[in-house]
């Protein structure tokens, strides 16, 4: 193959991924109406370092291609990659055959500190062969290790790779450790297999299948067409001349073209292709964790939760309603004092000194209860003003009413609405916060002002009616303020009238008490037919009071609570317009990737 120059695609990639770690980042790290699951961010997350390493490595002027050995106990890694070097590299041993410390295999051009920070950690050994000069072969403790801190250097480094050569020997080629971590690995990375000691797969007794018949089986069951197979011998090519080759090398041994192929076969063009392939690899699995994280459109959930707390709703408010109003209860002849004495502001004259008297004498003694309703032992004294203190009243009566029933209600009322809504498939998971915080807001606040809404529109509703109400209420008021005066004065007229015109006509005590009378009989027939027809008893306005009430609970109980599906589906679609536009330019990049890529054959390191 010759060596091009292509077109910049790695140096123009590279600021494209930081850009994109960027807003991933930035999403990750930002408020989640819906919580991203743990196991779900942690993979997100680890995405996203794999994005910061890949812009780093790849904005650089000539790219570098991180070849890693991966491999069991005994394999021969170690062996491998001295007889790769020339000479002894790594440690490797046939009494104990274990590597402990990684293995940086580099050109001595190129700069350690800008080595990735997981190999900078590794013991660095430089060369300076021209073949290997774009090339970095590391050398990792054994995967099946028991020593656990082996296993974790070598997943520290996987993420670094951009070919992993896969060592395997006849012992251990399928080894159940190493294939999950293939396995977990093979979405990210390019993987090629060596398959060393190759002269015990074909010992004269050796009976079966061949072991590398069987791997290649399996790696095509996993997509590899035509994966990279390297039988090699890697022991019979250390300590000889350079040139030569060893004697007794079974027929398929394939070192040189193993080698020949790292030094020669991976050009600048195939490690651009290779890095391509890798970040293209790297951007699918990304997209493909952020849809399954990206939020749902709850729009109908929560339009039908919403309809189905209406009802629920409507009956806390009703419940609410019938508490307060037995609260009320033993106040009900303070409750008609009130509106007596607020309706007879309209009378004049006669009408209004006998309207007050009569009302004194009726409500003489009545005053406020010490004693709270629903309570009839407690020790609170409800004080009783000098002037009727209607928010006074109002509160007391809705902070006894909450400590003996309504604090309660509003715990279970959440707990109702959260399995209304699993019922309607709303997540509750969702809802559980808002509605609790809803609960724990100062409700005594919206029962009081309900209260005293609804006793002032009661009495507006007395004492400033509407319709045939207001028509009856100013005949009667009229009548009231000029009939008992003119009775009074018609009465002194016609006695002046007889005592003057009838010469035999005697004033007694009677005739002088009848006027009063009369007037007094006028007074009365007033008020009762005022009673009648415009009643301020609290039998009358109980039905009308429960009725505003209960209304304006249910109002209080739907702005607080009914928005909270309507609000949380709202902030949820935003979010997920977020996550569409992450999508987007995760696409965008894949797309603009895709259209770049050198038309390099680097299909057989990846599956399908």
């Amino acid at each position: 193959m010759t060596e091009a120059t292509p077109e910049p695609l790695l140096r123009t990639l590279s600021p494209l991924l930081h850009a994109l770690d960027h807003d991933v980042r930035g999403w990750l790290d930002g408020i989640h109406i819906q919580p991203l699951p743990m196991i779900a961010r942690a993979s997100l997350e680890g995405m996203c370092n794999d994005l910061h390493r890949q812009s780093d490595a790849l904005g650089v002027e000539r790219p570098v291609l991180t070849i890693m050995l991966m491999g069991g106990t005994g394999v021969g890694k170690s062996t491998l990659l001295n007889a790769l070097a020339g000479g002894a590299v790594a440690q490797a041993s046939f009494t104990r055959p274990t590597t402990r410390d990684p293995v940086v295999y580099y050109h001595e051009s190129l700069k350690p500190e800008h080595f990735d920070p997981a190999l900078r950690h590794c013991r660095l050994v430089p060369h300076d062969r021209a073949t290997l000069l774009q090339k970095i072969i590391v050398d990792t403790p054994d995967l099946d290790s028991n020593d656990i801190a082996n296993r974790d250097k070598l997943k520290a480094l996987l993420p670094v790779a951009d070919i992993v050569l896969y060592v395997g020997s006849q012992e251990k080629y399928h080894d159940q450790l190493g294939w999950d971590l293939f396995m977990e690995q093979r979405q990210r990375r390019a993987f090629a297999f060596v398959l060393n000691k190759w002269d015990r797969c074909l010992h004269p007794g050796a009976t079966g299948r061949r072991p590398d018949e069987d791997l290649l089986d399996d790696l095509e069951k996993e997509g590899f067409e035509k994966p990279h197979l390297f039988r090699t011998m890697a022991q019979a090519w250390i300590d000889i001349p350079p040139g030569t080759t060893p004697g007794n090398i079974p027929e398929g041994e394939q070192f040189l073209v193993l080698r020949n192929w790292l030094e020669l076969g991976l050009t600048r063009m195939e490690i651009e292709a290779v890095k391509a392939r890798g970040v293209g690899q790297l951007l699918a699995q990304l997209d493909s964790g952020i849809e399954q994280v990206r939020p749902s459109d709850l729009t109908a959930e929560a339009e039908r939760t919403k309809a189905s707390w209406e009802n629920l709703l409507r009956e806390e408010a009703g419940a609410c309603g019938d508490v307060l109003v037995s609260t009320l209860e033993p106040f009900s002849a303070e409750i008609e004092h009130h509106f007596r004495v607020e309706g007879q502001q309209k009378f004049r004259g006669l009408m209004a000194g006998y309207l007050k008297l009569a009302t004194k004498l009726r409500y003489a003694g009545t005053s406020l209860r010490d004693r709270i309703p629903m309570m009839p032992r407690m020790e609170q004294k409800v004080e009783t003003p000098a002037n009727w203190n209607l928010a006074a009243f109002a509160h007391e009566c809705t902070r006894v009413a909450g400590e003996k029933v309504l604090n309660q209600r509003a715990g279970a009322l959440v707990n109702r609405l959260l399995v209304e809504a699993d019922r309607q498939k709303f997540p509750i998971a969702l809802l559980n916060g808002p509605t609790n915080e809803a609960a724990r807001a100062d409700w005594h606040v919206r029962y009081d002002r309900a209260l005293i809404e609804a006793l002032a529109e009661v009495e507006r509703n007395r004492t400033h009616p509407k319709g045939i109400r207001k028509v009856v209420q100013v005949v009667l008021v009229t009548l009231s303020n000029f009939l008992p005066e003119l009775v009074l004065v018609s009465a002194f007229l016609l006695l002046l009238w007889k005592y003057f015109m009838d010469s035999t006509y005697h004033v007694s005590m009677i005739d002088l008490f009848l006027p009063f009378a009369l007037t007094l009989v006028v007074l009365i027939l007033l008020q009762l037919l005022s009673a009648v027809l415009l009643p301020v008893r609290w039998s009358a306005v109980r039905d009308d009071f429960h009725r505003q009430l209960v209304t304006r609970l249910e109002s209080e109980l739907a702005s607080v609570y009914g928005s909270i599906p309507g609000q949380t589906a709202e902030a949820l679609l935003h979010e997920r317009t977020k996550v569409d536009d992450l999508l987007k330019t995760v696409r965008e990049v894949r797309t603009w990737l895709e259209a770049r890529q050198t038309e390099v054959n680097v299909s057989s390191l990846y599956g399908n």
